[in-house]
């Protein structure tokens, strides 16, 4: 695959890509990064048939082709496999495997017999009778796999495919991509925010930045600073290692949280948050601490305890929440942050309509457009302006927009869900860096993160999660996070703290 001189340009006037070239060659696996808004999803939707250059030609196998939808590219052996796996909850991993082939009949004898071939080539061992509904994200990437190696794909663009795994299931699929890759000669794209996965997997890499390439060489002769640098235009400082202080036990409670419990994964939790504290949630995948986070919101009506805000016993539903001054960034933030339909200042106002209108009641578009631009410009949004939709907005402007929602609002305390998740180096350092200024602000923070190291640097506390229930209490300057993940996984016993 072979791409020379694309131009992107939108109708809203935004070039997205500015004359890139890009070379991927046969058999290998070739990675793509690049900050948000950097052009790589433009890039993706072009290979894959999504939308059209404005200017520049696509080779495929040495030939010129112009692809007037994606099932040009799928029928040339091009296959795309997005962060957000489309397939269908409620029918077997067989047929999924097989979607579009079945028309009318399902031929399961022969599906049979190449989906036992498809799982030799691989490596792995799947039931085929399973509803994918059923599966863990891991594997239900990897159905998206199969699914690609079924089609007869060639090439397989796979984007931010970590993005929601453990370690256990990463491992898997970089597995399946290095045995595919050397095996049989599959090309891959390689597309991910976590820079170290890259650099392990990948036999070369392109970076973008503001919709040009500023490197390309062999995975061998590239560092991760160098990798971070090209991504945006700037020397990043490492996550400090400060090791914040522990808030002291005279500050007052600004939640306070007694016999959570919950069908949801949740086994009788408490704890207290302070004013001005970040406290961090330290879990595995599966460990319950989203599900802390929902039930704590109102989300989760099958939860009970007691939840305590500024003194004030909170009734349960969301409504009610956001109304005593709770905020919710979850991890999904485009089915449960977002209208991404709407324009940016639409999803600011949402939360806050009641004092941005008059008498409550009537809207006032000014104040609304101003809050809006004024998010973009405090936070560093990259858009056109306030009308812009949130759906044609990067991953890391989108959270940045969840972020507004509750930004000017009467927030006590900010409940976030892997804040960081799937956005660039420089995006998370500015999520971060928010998350400091809420609590120097005298607001308070409850925070899940995958990565541990993200907690260290902004916690003043860690409550380690282990299949529901807190299992360890740790103040940030008195731990690490190989002994997170070791209280994490349970290989190091720990009793619960006392409250």
């Amino acid at each position: 695959m072979e791409l020379t001189e694309i131009i992107k340009t939108f109708p809203n006037g935004t070039i997205a890509l500015k004359g890139v070239d890009f070379r991927v060659d046969r058999g290998s696996v070739h990675g793509l990064v690049g900050a948000n808004g950097a052009g790589k999803s433009t890039l993706f939707k072009i290979v894959a048939g999504a939308i059209k250059p404005s200017t520049g030609t696509i080779s495929w196998k040495g030939q010129p082709v112009q692809w007037g939808s994606p099932a040009a590219p799928r029928a040339a052996g091009i296959s795309t496999i997005y962060q957000h796996i489309p397939l269908v909850p409620t029918v077997s991993v067989l047929e999924n495997v097989f979607l579009g082939e079945s028309g009318l009949l399902m031929n399961r004898p022969r599906w049979l017999g190449r989906y036992d071939q498809l799982l030799e080539r691989i490596g792995y061992r799947l039931d085929p009778d399973l509803l994918v509904g059923e599966l863990s994200i891991g594997q239900r990437q990897m159905v998206a796999i199969l699914h690609a190696m079924a089609s007869g794909a060639e090439l397989v663009m796979m984007d931010e495919p970590t993005a929601s795994l453990s370690q256990g299931e990463r491992e898997l699929v970089f597995s399946t991509v290095r045995r595919l890759s050397e095996k049989d000669a599959t090309t891959f794209i390689y597309c991910s925010h976590f820079l170290d996965e890259v650099l392990s997997l990948t036999d070369t890499v392109t970076a973008l930045r503001d919709g040009r390439v500023v490197l390309r060489l062999p995975t061998a002769e590239v560092s991760e600073d160098a990798l971070v640098e090209a991504m945006v235009g700037r020397k990043l400082m490492h996550m400090e290692d400060s090791r914040v202080a522990p808030i002291p036990d005279e500050v007052p409670v600004a939640l306070d949280v007694r016999e959570l419990r919950s069908p949801a994964r949740i086994g009788g939790v408490s704890f207290r948050l302070r004013t001005g504290e970040i406290l961090g949630l330290a879990g595995l995948l599966g460990s319950g601490r989203s599900e802390i986070l929902h039930a704590i919101f109102g989300s989760d009506r099958r939860a009970t305890g007691a939840v305590t805000l500024a003194g004030r016993t909170l009734q349960r539903s969301p409504q009610a929440s956001v109304r005593a001054g709770l905020a919710l960034v979850p991890e999904d933030r485009v089915r449960q942050g977002l209208v991404t339909d709407w324009e940016i200042w639409r999803n600011t106002s949402l939360p806050d309509l009641d004092r941005l209108s008059r008498r409550a009641w009537l809207p006032q578009l000014a104040r609304e457009l101003d809050r809006a631009r004024r998010a973009i410009k405090e936070l560093k949004i990259v858009a056109s302006g306030p009308h812009e939709p949130v759906s044609s907005l990067s991953g890391g402007n989108a959270q940045k927009v969840v972020f507004a929602k509750w930004l000017y609002g009467r927030v006590q305390v900010f409940l976030l869900d892997e804040p960081t998740v799937g956005v660039d180096v420089g995006t998370k350092a500015d999520i971060l860096e928010l998350i400091r200024h809420f609590a120097q602000a005298g607001k308070s923070v409850l925070m899940v993160s995958s990565e541990f190291e993200e907690l260290l640097a902004v916690c003043h506390r860690i409550l380690v999660v282990r299949h529901g229930n807190i299992v360890a209490e740790r103040n940030s300057s008195d731990t690490s996070e190989e002994e997170l993940v070791s209280l994490a996984s349970g290989l190091q016993p720990a009793a619960a703290p006392e409250l």
